[in-house]
């Protein structure tokens, strides 16, 4: 093993490695720079995986370059298909399956696990989640049993996934214990909206309800659910959320909460080692978006370069892929002290949430109303200053 001080290690082969390797070599063409992932190393872009059904695209369609091909537009060493299995905070270096390997500063971009949920019955083991490229070709094959999908979680994953389903010719059955789609993104009326455009799309919500049990049957899946109510599908698919990747971190006695704590320079708690993307947390922000993404890529590529950065996180909408109806939300901060105010129109919604001062605190636009995205943006506070 060789010790370079100046070399950047990342671990992790998702959008936000890459795109913070693409960032750095706009800045530095001479570092070296190892890429160690457990998969091929392909980049493709993670949110098109819940709307590549309907518009035809393969699992193989979906990736835009292959890992070769990235490592050497990027001059990058690629160690791929490479498990890492701790940190050796004192050495500086990494063990891996395949030997250890040195770094002089060490980028952890180690992406989000699906969450698991507690389940009964003997085809438990049968749920499926989508959360990368190999998930997606499993569940692409899946559905070659049927036409049925249930799906558990009525977020915003499960409902692009719902969306995206339905319209492919898919019969979709969704399971939520919230009163309300997005309930964690929408207030009740925006989420009700766009239930109802999802609804006439052809997918069958069923609210305020969990999964009991899920068996194998003559005609497939069935699924109990804590209602009494009994659904059967071909395919069952979890959407119920992610949990950030803090194992290796902990391992290496750094400082994790919900996801690895670092501060405006994505540095963690221990000097020369940095954390982004949907494992990292920032002054107790966890935002496993695309726009957060490429901001934290773009202040550690310049960190790692030697120019002076801190991350800002301006307001962010996220746009949620469901074309029966489109929603671009910017929901306020937890524990925001205000009130929805809801406008309804003929083709979608406009509900925004205003503090007690009167001030522009977070908004759900649905329909007609997200032409109005990029007024309201301006007019909210950043999430970090």
């Amino acid at each position: 093993m060789t010790n370079d001080t100046s070399a950047v290690v990342v671990v992790g082969s998702g959008m936000a490695a890459w795109t913070l390797i693409r960032e750095f070599r706009k800045l530095d063409r001479q570092t070296p720079v190892t890429l160690v992932t457990r998969d091929s190393g392909d980049f493709y872009s993670k949110p098109m995986l819940s709307n590549a059904l309907a518009s035809g695209k393969s699992p193989a369609d979906l990736v835009n370059t292959s890992g070769t091909a990235m490592a050497q537009q990027l001059a990058v060493e690629m160690r791929n298909h490479t498990h890492v299995l701790a940190i050796d905070t004192a050495a500086h270096s990494i063990s891996t399956d395949r030997g250890p390997i040195g770094y002089g500063r060490l980028v952890l971009a180690l992406g989000a696990d699906p969450v698991t949920l507690p389940m009964q019955g003997n085809a438990a083991k049968r749920v499926l989640s989508v959360n990368d490229l190999r998930d997606y070709t499993a569940f692409r094959t899946a559905l070659e049993r049927g036409k049925r999908v249930v799906i558990i979680g009525a977020g915003l994953i499960g409902c692009e996934f719902a969306n995206d389903l339905a319209a492919a010719g898919y019969a979709v059955d969704m399971i939520d214990p919230a009163n309300h789609a997005l309930g964690r993104l929408l207030p009740a009326a925006a989420g009700e909206h766009l239930q109802q455009a999802l609804t006439r799309a052809g997918v069958r919500f069923h609210l305020a309800t969990t999964v009991q049990r899920i068996d194998e049957a003559n005609d497939g899946l069935s699924v109990v659910l804590a209602n009494g109510e009994r659904l059967t599908g071909d395919v069952v698919l979890s959407a119920v959320g992610l949990r950030p990747r803090i194992a290796l971190a902990q391992g290496a006695g750094l400082h994790t909460a919900r996801g690895i704590v670092v501060d405006r320079q994505l540095q963690t708690s221990s000097p020369g080692i940095y954390a982004l993307g949907d494992a990292a947390e920032v002054e107790g922000q966890v935002l496993p978006y695309v726009l957060p993404l490429m901001a934290a890529a773009r202040t550690l590529a310049a960190h790692l370069a030697g120019q002076p950065a801190a991350l800002r996180y301006p307001a962010m909408p996220v746009a949620v892929k469901t074309p029966a109806m489109p929603l671009v939300v910017s929901p306020p901060a937890a524990g925001a002290s205000g009130q929805w105010q809801i406008t309804s129109e003929p083709e979608g919604m406009d509900a925004r949430f205003v503090g007690d001062d009167g001030a522009l605190l977070g908004f759900a636009l649905a329909g007609s109303a997200t032409t109005r995205k990029a007024a309201l943006q301006k007019m909210l506070p950043a999430l970090i200053a």
